[in-house]
């Protein structure tokens, strides 16, 4: 037998797959009163058991039956990396084998606890400056592994640091806006009363700019903060490094953007990523600060953490600082993201890549 049979039966369905009501169904048939399904959901997605055996307060003869019903494909810590500046890096080993990864980012001293999380097992978009991008596509993520890897990240964090996870930021591996359903699925998990009970406000979803998946953010009125992956603020350098602004010029990305605000009335962020010598001079500002006026907004200035085989550095410091001077001088919030696990694998991908 293969062991992607053995970790995946063919036979079974896996059970975080069903929503609350079809699980009372099927609990239901096997002759069980329908408040089982409630605790196995509690389990499920407050606890986040792994294990049919772990849930005690269900009868040994129900939870043999879910064993010969269900499965449980859930990820597991395959590899970590801990920077000396606290940042901790996970590889995920998912059911069938591939990885994706995680970061926890500790900031104590804002009482800050971040986990970034992966929403694709590699990704289409191939931005020449993301190890991700140098990763072939395989498939997205479900709902229940992206919670997974947030539910994993936050034990790390009361473990290492004794506190819950203040913020999750959809900034891993992948475009999540390619992969709608279950990114805003697995949300709804971990904001949910019978999840992780986090506030929407504390969650961000970041894209490199699907004009037409932002129109769906506002239309389906959701509740959490949105970033667009900028990095230049004309097509022309934004077309060389990201070419999804082939297809989604900075005209379109505008539109959507208003569109959005129209409708939700919330601000976005731009996260920019500083690269020496080619969107860091003041004209890169300025052309930035005019995209800053089309709606409510604020930009994070990001270092670049270098990538093996790319050929982008990060800004001298004092054109960072010049650049972000210039933004502030112009009334535009700009806030400087020092690169963190300078001394391990933080990039995002670089992990992945190694495996």
């Amino acid at each position: 037998m293969l062991l992607s049979e053995l970790t995946n039966p063919p036979e079974l369905t896996d059970i975080r797959s069903l929503s609350l009501p079809d699980l009372k169904e099927r609990i239901l048939l096997m002759g069980e009163k329908p408040f089982r399904a409630k605790q196995i959901y509690e389990w499920l997605w407050q606890r986040g058991a792994h294990d049919f055996e772990a849930m005690t307060n269900l009868s040994k003869n129900l939870r043999q039956m879910l064993q010969q019903h269900f499965v449980i494909q859930h990820l597991h810590i395959a590899k970590q990396q801990r920077s000396s500046d606290g940042t901790l890096k996970l590889a995920f080993e998912l059911y069938d084998q591939h990885w994706v990864e995680g970061v926890l980012i500790p900031a104590p001293w804002q009482d800050r606890f971040t986990a970034c999380v992966s929403s694709q097992v590699g990704c289409s978009l191939s931005c020449r400056f993301c190890a991700t991008g140098k990763l072939k596509m395989e498939r997205n993520l479900r709902a229940d592994e992206i919670f997974d890897q947030v539910f994993l990240l936050n034990q790390q964090s009361q473990q290492l640091h004794g506190h819950d996870l203040t913020n999750i930021v959809y900034m891993g591996m992948g475009e999540p806006l390619l992969n709608y359903k279950n990114v805003l699925q697995s949300i709804e998990r971990i904001t949910a009363p019978d999840g992780l009970g986090m506030s929407p406000r504390r969650i961000t979803v970041s894209t490199a700019g699907i004009a037409k998946m932002i129109k769906k953010l506002a239309d389906d009125n959701t509740k959490f903060n949105l970033a667009i992956s900028l990095h230049a603020a004309n097509d022309l350098k934004r077309n060389e490094i990201m070419a999804i602004n082939e297809t989604n010029s900075l005209s379109i990305l505008a539109e959507a953007l208003r569109y959005y605000f129209e409708k939700l009335e919330r601000m976005v962020t731009y996260e920019y990523i500083v690269f020496q010598n080619f969107n860091d001079n003041i004209e890169d500002a300025k052309e930035l600060a005019r995209f800053c006026k089309i709606i409510p907004s604020k930009v994070n200035l990001i270092e670049y953490n270098s990538v093996d085989g790319v050929l982008y550095t990060k800004s001298d410091e004092d054109r960072l600082l010049a650049f972000q001077q210039y933004l502030e001088g112009q009334g535009v919030t700009a806030t400087l993201r020092r690169s963190r696990g300078k001394d391990i694998d933080a990039a995002c991908g670089q992990l992945a890549n190694k495996n």
